[in-house]
């Protein structure tokens, strides 16, 4: 195995230069505008970039990448990484609605990984001139668009002295439960975890033969760690082919996703659950008739709470389109460990059981608890007591603890978050371990993920998972947008009791509707509680219907449930009006 990916990029470029590397589709569309870059291409190109690094003396320092959706990130990425500069992506901002939280996170991160370069594209550093009261600090740091770098450059290369231990990129968090913080990604870890994808994902020589190289078809943002580790670098240390195109254009029509599958035929391609119900909603029978998903493998899911309805429903619905069930494929990971850690079995359908743990499944219960498949080689999942540092036995719900060569070196310049998260020890075995914060449990070899250490809600002596509050809601009414719920507690002790709910921990709802719901808000309102109660035998402290967009989020599209929580409290929600009655 190659120590570095610097060193597969020659490999690449001396062993098939002509072959695709990447595709990008520029509309979103299958039949629209496409550009490619070669593996030859992508080396000259990665090289110019590392050149013009190595040319002001930049080795060792943090470089953040500000590139809008194309291929100009990718060789800007390896340049990176072939002039031993740590690549930091970043979100550029844009639209004006997301300019101030962009520009909020950016400042961050540049302080945070002391940036001392720039590298985006033109009209990204254009924009950035035009913010320069908001953005001192840009004063002290070099820009450059690196489309105006010029090929030439690339013959002036010298290959840095890396090693599987030099830090290839800081993976800064979503901050779904804190404020983003810089994981530290060596060579080493991004190499294992490719093959970690690989051997679980079923991506053989014999498989990338079969598929003539073409392998993922992705619309992931790139500057998340699902985007970047598995369609661009694992594509790249296979040296097989990727399509690629913008996430904006995914969520303006969701079916061009469906389309570019069924288009180039790749083996794998995936997104978080929330993307599989925007495929829902759009199917319609003219999508459906265009479609030939025969030839999707592996229909990867994960990053946010698998369900066991969108699995069931997907799998119903693309059915005539040639989608098999076997292709569901539930996955965790996490930047702290790369990405992947556990992924499904290929070719075998989704390992589900009921809500009452009475065993496997046969059919698809709504409710049920989806399993998110077994640890990759070399990669070690245990179910751990996070007070008491002990293993727990099979089936019984811990803080999942991982171990492996992909388990990044810890947190950029946080040395207590790094021993707090990446050094626990467990009694009984040797060797430290990443805690990821993380709820679950093992059945069988299969991890069964429950929920977040820190969401979990305690009311009346009974833990609850938002997650479970969140789906019960969105089944019982069509008006609520899928993944777009929050759940959580607040503290009501002084309260004493207030419509029939006694004070002390008490849940609260939140929940995006369509535009056109305010109508029947009341009756909304009313389902819900009734569907939590039934099912959950909770009170419902509030139910808050939202506009939609509202509800904060992480860069990667998961609830930001402490955020909502504090914008409840604070009365900064964008609230739907409910019409007085009577």
């Amino acid at each position: 195995m190659a120590p570095t990916l610097v060193e597969l990029l020659t490999a690449h470029a001396s062993n098939h230069p002509d072959r695709i590397a990447y595709r990008y589709l520029v509309t979103g569309d299958s039949d629209g505008e496409v550009q490619e870059i070669s593996y030859g291409r992508l080396a000259d190109r990665s090289r110019a970039v590392a050149a013009w690094l190595q040319d002001r003396g930049l080795a060792g320092s943090r470089a953040m990448l500000l590139h809008p959706p194309g291929l100009e990130f990718i060789s800007s990425y390896l340049g990176c990484l072939a002039a031993g500069v740590v690549a930091v992506p970043g979100v550029p901002p844009q639209g004006r609605s997301r300019n101030h939280r962009a520009l909020t996170r950016m400042k961050r991160l540049m302080a945070d990984a002391d940036t001392k370069v720039i590298l985006g594209g033109r009209e990204v550093l254009t924009a950035l001139g035009t913010m320069a009261e908001n953005l001192p600090e840009l004063a002290d740091i070099t820009c450059v668009a690196t489309e105006d770098i010029p090929d030439e450059l690339a013959a002036s290369w010298r290959e840095p002295d890396l090693t599987a231990d030099s830090v290839a990129f800081l993976q800064y968090t979503s901050g779904s439960t804190s404020a983003p913080r810089g994981v530290v990604v060596t060579h080493g870890n991004l190499l294992d975890n490719g093959r970690v994808i690989a051997e679980r994902m079923g991506h053989t020589p014999d498989v990338i033969e079969e598929y003539g190289h073409e392998v993922f078809v992705s619309w992931l943002p790139v500057y998340h760690d699902m985007g970047l580790i598995g369609p661009v670098l694992n594509a790249f240390q296979l040296g097989v082919t990727s399509t690629l195109f913008s996430p904006l254009h995914f969520l303006q029509q969701p079916g061009r996703w469906l389309e570019a599958v069924s288009r180039y035929r790749p083996h794998t391609s995936g997104g978080p659950n929330f993307a599989y119900e925007l495929c829902l909603k759009h199917a319609t029978p003219e999508l459906l008739d265009g479609l030939d998903l025969s030839s999707w493998k592996v229909a990867f899911n994960g990053a946010e709470p698998v369900r066991a309805a969108t699995l069931r429903r997907f799998a119903e619905t693309f059915a005539p389109a040639g989608f098999r069930r076997e292709a569901l494929y539930p996955c965790y990971g996490l930047a702290e460990a790369t990405l992947m850690v556990t992924g499904s079995t290929k070719d075998t359908p989704p390992v589900l059981i009921d809500t009452a743990e009475t065993g496997p499944l046969a059919g698809a219960a709504d409710a049920a608890a989806v399993g998110s498949g077994r640890p990759g080689p070399g990669v070690t999942v245990v179910i751990a007591d996070p007070e008491a540092g002990e293993e727990l036995p099979d089936g019984e719900v811990g803080e999942i603890w991982v171990a492996g060569a992909s388990v990044a070196k810890g947190y950029w310049r946080n040395t207590l978050a790094t021993r707090e998260t990446f050094r626990a020890t467990l009694t009984g075995r040797e060797g430290r371990f990443l805690r990821t914060g993380d709820l679950g449990f093992l059945r069988d070899g299969e991890l069964f993920v429950t929920g977040r250490l820190k969401d979990l809600m305690v009311v009346d002596g009974r833990n609850h998972y938002p997650q479970d509050l969140e789906l019960a809601a969105e089944l019982a009414h069509p008006a609520l947008r899928p993944g777009c719920t929050a759940a959580f507690s607040v503290d009501t002790a002084a309260d004493g009791v207030v419509d029939g709910v006694v004070g002390g921990e008490q849940p609260v709802l939140v929940a995006e509707v369509a535009p056109d719901a305010a109508g029947e808000a009341e009756k909304i309102v009313d389902v819900i509680r009734g569907a939590i109660g039934e099912a959950h035998g909770l009170a419902v402290r509030d139910v808050v219907l939202v506009h939609p967009g509202t509800i904060p989020k992480t860069s990667s599209g998961k609830i930001q449930r402490h955020a909502t929580r504090a914008a409840y409290l604070a009365g900064g929600l964008s609230v739907v009006h409910i019409p007085a009655t009577g």
